[in-house]
């Protein structure tokens, strides 16, 4: 559970997403770690058919780490036929290429299209097989495109959870706006120009006081290169005050007016 932030609400399970349909599962314990991989990423409709130890199953359940709501909500099928009614469309996941004539998505690829399914008021849903052998033939006749993740084709076979947790993120970064890249400022925030500027100033005085900034000639090149340097850092507005204090400190046992003897 670490990282979970407990403010937050829970999922709505009505907030649209795939159903994750689980074909003849082996383990409780993998059924479990697919419901929290699900959850990770807001999906909630688990639908398992056969599953060889039964069901419910608490080592499933333990597994879950607390994704509850999916385990809680799970759907139960004797054939792979009723878990898939009432989708318009399917994707089956799959390691090797079946003699059908199917497309052929990469799991970014899959996710669109799957966002375009429900955009278009659908519903959709992907299929996975069990750990030891993957999907059936007539499973997979029952699916509309085929999924396979671009791995390394000497070791190609994936553990279900991790092969859930891959489309599960897909599905959930096709609508993601998060940025690429960000910096969240904890009680400061970036530092104004005419902060940056102060700062400068005070260096550049204490260095000229000190005489590095020498020869004169240099000196428009060196101050140009130390002002360049800060400005990459991206100080925030703490930072330049620490800065400040840093010059202040080195330069406190010499008066203004004075610098260190020759």
């Amino acid at each position: 559970m670490a990282g979970t932030d407990h403010t937050k609400k829970e999922h709505d399970p009505a907030l649209p997403g795939p159903a994750v349909i689980l074909v003849a599962p082996q383990l409780g314990e993998n059924i479990g770690t697919a419901a929290r991989a699900m959850l990770n990423f807001g999906l909630t409709d688990l639908r398992i058919v056969r599953p060889r130890d039964g069901w419910p199953n608490e080592r499933a359940r333990a597994a879950a780490s607390g994704a509850d709501i999916v385990i809680d909500g799970v759907k139960l099928f004797e054939r792979t036929e009723d878990a898939v009614a009432g989708l318009d469309y399917v994707i089956a996941t799959t390691a090797r290429a079946r003699d059908m004539v199917k497309p052929i998505f990469t799991p970014s690829t899959a996710a669109e299209h799957m966002r375009r399914v429900f955009a278009e008021e659908g519903r959709a849903g992907l299929l996975f097989g069990p750990e030891r052998t993957g999907l059936e033939n007539d499973d997979i006749a029952l699916a509309d495109a085929l999924m396979m993740v671009p791995v390394n084709p000497a070791f190609a076979s994936l553990n279900l959870a991790q092969c859930v947790l891959l489309m599960s993120y897909e599905w959930h970064k096709a609508g993601d706006t998060t940025p690429g890249a960000r910096i969240e400022y904890q009680q400061t925030r970036p530092a104004k120009k005419e902060e940056l500027l102060g700062f400068f100033e005070h260096l550049e005085g204490e260095l000229d006081r000190f005489g590095f900034l020498k020869p004169p000639e240099k000196r428009p090149s060196m101050v140009r290169n130390l002002r360049n340097m800060f400005q990459r850092a991206g100080l925030t507005e703490q930072e330049v005050r620490t800065l400040r204090g840093v010059v202040a400190s080195l330069t406190r046992r010499y008066p203004k007016g004075e610098g260190p003897p020759e």
